[in-house]
């Protein structure tokens, strides 16, 4: 059989692939919501109101079990081509951005950009100074730092296409953050509950610690109304960053990391690695700002944005490789869950400061 006849073969396998695999990630979406809305149901019944652990751990979970079948039939390879979890997330963040008005966030609550920038500034350094004690790559410790200080996956996302990581530091990235945020999320309301927080200062902890946005949200609703807003004020003025974070470790990569002896950087190379989405996101969020899309409009972003992140959520338990985590080793995992405890304990300290005794 000559190459010219198996090319064509391992083209339509991959093609055939990627349709099945984008039908089934699609059903399991379907899935998803419609177990969520059966929990959020129950939830309801039961006097609690909205349902506190949020479609993407039913996303994660359910992607995890479809994981554990289609390894066992190894059929896991042949999806494979559609679980673009990357593009599910870019397209989701970018929609996101209709739900992120500045001058609303600038009315709602001027301590969570106050927390939000001692934050990302503090946790990113922390991060980044002891994963370079940790020996782990530029690379990796980048992806790690934005993810930690920010806002977990999505941070993540922006800040591997500014430095061209490895897919499976971003996977590996992708993993701690879920493995951390979900306890996090149902246990932090019960650790603020047991301190006797105030409202405004608990979810401005949840929002300036637990590094996914749907998990913050989620904590927020277990504890109170008014710790979902703050949570979701403090969280998205963190989303905001993640377009500063993306520039800054573009240029450093190329000025430092990556220059050569005698080579002068030029804006075009920060322009091609810069990840162009955080545009398209920032523009949506002008946009909604500015008043230009209509109530009927946001919402339909807002369910797309839904569906989106479901079925990236869906598709980071699908691709879930614990073998391949493994081969990482412990040192990122130890620096990882060292920055979660100081991000978590300075969260705690500035929240309390901002929101409790200065009273924003």
């Amino acid at each position: 059989m000559t190459t010219a006849t198996v090319a064509p073969e391992k083209q339509s396998s991959k093609t055939t692939g990627f349709l099945v695999g984008l039908v089934l990630v699609l059903f399991c979406t379907f899935l998803i919501a419609e177990i969520d809305a059966g929990i959020s149901s129950w939830f309801k019944a039961q006097g609690i109101g909205k349902n506190p652990f949020e479609y993407p751990l039913v996303a994660a979970i359910l992607g995890l079990i479809v994981n554990g079948i289609l390894r066992a039939t190894n059929t896991h390879d042949f999806i494979m081509p559609a679980v673009r979890t990357e593009l599910y997330l870019k397209i989701g963040l970018v929609m996101m951005g209709s739900k992120i008005a500045f001058g609303q966030i600038m009315a709602k609550g001027l301590g969570g950009l106050i927390q939000a920038l001692i934050m990302v500034t503090s946790v990113f350094f922390f991060t980044w100074w002891m994963a370079t004690k940790m020996g782990l790559s530029e690379t990796l410790k980048s992806v790690m730092a934005t993810a930690v200080s920010i806002c977990g996956v999505s941070a993540a996302i922006a800040a591997a296409g500014s430095v061209l990581a490895k897919k499976e530091e971003i996977t590996y990235i992708t993993a701690l953050v879920i493995i951390t945020a979900l306890p996090l999320m149902v246990l932090m309301p019960y650790a603020a509950s047991a301190m006797n927080l105030p409202e405004a200062v608990a979810g401005g902890w949840f929002g300036g610690n637990i590094d996914t946005t749907a998990a913050v949200v989620g904590a927020g609703t277990i504890y109170g109304e008014t710790a979902q807003q703050v949570a979701a004020v403090v969280k998205m003025s963190q989303n905001v960053l993640i377009g500063v974070a993306a520039f800054f470790l573009a240029l450093y990569f190329v000025m430092v990391v990556e220059r050569k002896p005698d080579e002068r950087p030029s804006a075009a190379v920060i322009w091609h690695r810069f990840p162009k989405f955080v545009l398209a996101f920032i523009l949506v969020s002008i946009i909604a700002s500015v008043g230009w899309l209509t109530k009927d409009q946001v919402g339909i972003l807002k369910n797309w944005t839904k569906w989106a992140f479901g079925m990236a959520f869906f598709c980071i338990g699908l691709e879930l490789s614990f073998k391949e985590i493994g081969k990482m080793g412990w040192p990122p995992v130890i620096v990882y869950l060292a920055a979660t405890v100081f991000n978590t304990l300075l969260a705690l300290l500035v929240s309390y400061i901002i929101f409790g005794v200065l009273g924003f």
